[in-house]
């Protein structure tokens, strides 16, 4: 039971964050007698998002859709009265059609055409006119984004940097995985569904990776974190995933029981070190450690470099199929580019530990 409350604090904290954030911004609207406290509540609990980075661009974005929504309907509403229920059609056409295109274009406007809505429609349940409505709603939403951003920064606060290196290390531990099932896959073959299989699970993770990448740009540039520029470990796992597409790809064909004989041990050792050398990386990661080395990996693709140069010497390779010989050669290049990444993650992890760059030698050159 703690271990399960230990791995998912960061959603426990986001409840507690959010909870405060509602109290908090209730407290303050009744405080300031706004006319409907509901605003202020519900923009307070958008606003208080996962990260702080994250919650810096809704806050904005909250802010720029509200204050223009409410500009755009308050000049509507008092540009074109609207007494009859068919003249309140065709203002609310004319407010909501111009904005939602501009939401469409700007998604930092999505709040714009509500905020119209609310402009246009709220002054006849309340009586009061569409200025007093238009001033009332930015005030309401301005309170509850400063105090959920407020909340954000004082409770419990999420760092992006830390929910990056989080869903890197988730990343680097699929990537293990996937390489360690096609590796295994070159003796015997792979079809096409356990392919895909593999691979979507790691694309899936590298769109919630950039998501949170950017949250924690946006918090280093607003000197929110210390810490590095997040753009090259996201290149260098992208870069794997390309490799392990080429390694699919490979597999689709499997080669001739002679060549697989010959080349066996040394695969066989390629996959391990190579498995263990990404497990290592993310372990390194999480701790903020130095990297693990790379000589076992190197010294293993050395090996099968040198058992598919044999076989190339003894002519093994020249009778057979253009689509496995194809895909042969592709194997070797793959791994290849596995190792320029594999000291690309190398580089990451050291600056991510703080580590100084001449602690490694020449293989990370």
């Amino acid at each position: 039971m703690i271990g399960w409350f230990t791995a998912r604090r960061a959603q426990f904290a986001l409840g507690l964050r959010v909870m405060t954030a509602a109290l908090a911004a209730l407290s303050v609207a009744l405080a300031l007698r706004l006319p409907l406290p509901l605003w202020a509540v519900l923009t307070s609990v958008i606003v208080t998002q996962m990260s702080v980075g994250r919650s810096i661009k809704v806050t904005t974005d909250y802010l720029i859709g509200t204050i223009g929504g409410a500009i755009y309907g308050g000049v509507i509403a008092v540009l074109f009265p609207h007494a009859s229920e068919l003249a309140l059609l065709a203002v609310l056409a004319l407010a909501v059609a111009p904005l939602a295109v501009v939401a469409a274009i700007n998604p930092s406007f999505n709040v714009a055409p509500v905020t119209a809505i609310i402009v246009l429609l709220l002054p006849s349940m309340t009586h009061s006119s569409p200025l007093e409505s238009a001033i009332d709603r930015v005030i309401e939403v301005a309170v509850g984004a400063f105090v959920g951003l407020a909340v954000s920064f004082a409770v419990l606060p999420s760092r992006a940097h830390n929910l990056a290196i989080a869903a890197a290390a988730r990343m680097l531990d699929q990537i293990a995985v996937a390489l360690d099932e096609l590796l295994k896959g070159l003796a015997h073959g792979l079809d096409s569904e356990m392919l895909h299989r593999l691979q979507d699970g790691i694309g899936e993770a590298l769109v919630g990776l950039n998501g949170v990448a950017l949250e924690a740009e946006r918090e280093r540039v607003a000197r929110l974190a210390v810490g590095p520029d997040t753009g090259p470990l996201l290149r260098t796992l992208l870069r794997l995933r390309h490799d392990l597409v080429m390694i699919g790809r490979a597999t689709v064909v499997r080669l001739p029981e002679d060549l697989q004989s010959r080349l066996g041990a040394a695969q066989t050792e390629v996959r391990l070190t190579a498995v263990a050398y990404l497990r290592g990386s993310k372990a390194a990661l999480v701790r903020r450690a130095a990297p693990p080395s790379l000589d076992e990996f190197e010294q293993a693709l050395r090996g099968y470099t040198e058992a598919v140069s044999l076989l190339r010497r003894e002519g093994r390779t020249r009778d057979l199929p253009v689509d496995v010989i194809e895909r042969f050669f592709m194997v070797g290049f793959a791994l290849e580019q596995l190792h320029q990444n594999f000291i690309d993650l190398r580089r990451c992890v050291i600056s991510w530990s703080g580590a100084q760059r001449a602690s490694f030698g020449r293989s990370a050159a």
